[in-house]
């Protein structure tokens, strides 16, 4: 999706707001105000609030597709190796798009909303089919479990990191996770390095 510097600047403004005050609670002046532009320019760019938020959930998800296609697609390296950078990959990613998580899951169960999210559904639907197109062939090729409920892997990594987040209190006081860099790293290694395992161990044995 391409997007100019000010269409930008809208929409990571909006992200920050809708996840701070949740999109009832915020404005589209309040919006405008914030970054710094004419309340005109969101109605030109984005139509309403609603179309804004429905190009924010687009644009965080742009992108995955291919990252997710150029692991899978490198067979020099072992079908367990590539389950360790995609979930990687993953964690990087759910972490940095937190904000957009947080938002989608308030707006999709809110049934007198009227965004759009066939959009956002339909990404997420090709990214699980190629996910499972991956696993599949890594069953075919006796490399994983057959037994394995592939739709559950997903919302395994997503779930276990937003259980992390939600309870981040929690763990800082486990982990002595006083700074925003140490928090980072464990993400980036502990959490990381154990939803690798445990997927791992999931494909290799089954559920």
């Amino acid at each position: 999706m391409d997007l100019n510097e000010k269409q930008l600047q809208i929409i990571q403004v909006a992200e920050r707001l809708f996840s701070e005050q949740g999109f009832d609670g915020t404005s589209v002046r309040q919006i405008a105000k914030e970054a710094d532009i004419n309340i005109a320019m969101i109605s030109y760019y984005f139509g309403s609030k609603e179309k804004l938020l429905e190009v924010l959930m687009v644009y965080r998800m742009a992108n995955f597709q291919g990252d997710l296609l150029g692991i899978i697609a490198n067979d020099s390296i072992s079908f367990f190796e590539r389950i360790d950078l995609i979930i990687a990959m993953m964690i990087k990613r759910i972490h940095a798009n937190r904000r957009i998580y947080t938002i989608i899951h308030s707006e999709s169960s809110n049934n007198n909303r009227s965004i759009q999210l066939d959009q956002y559904i339909s990404q997420k639907k090709d990214n699980f089919k190629t996910l499972e197109n991956f696993i599949k062939r890594g069953q075919d090729a006796g490399k994983f479990s057959k037994n394995v409920e592939i739709s559950l892997v997903l919302p395994t990594l997503i779930g276990t990191y937003f259980h992390f987040h939600y309870n981040l209190e929690f763990f800082k006081g486990i982990y002595d996770l006083s700074t925003e860099s140490k928090i980072q790293n464990y993400i980036e290694t502990t959490l990381t390095t154990h939803l690798q395992n445990l997927i791992k161990a999931l494909l290799k044995y089954g559920n």
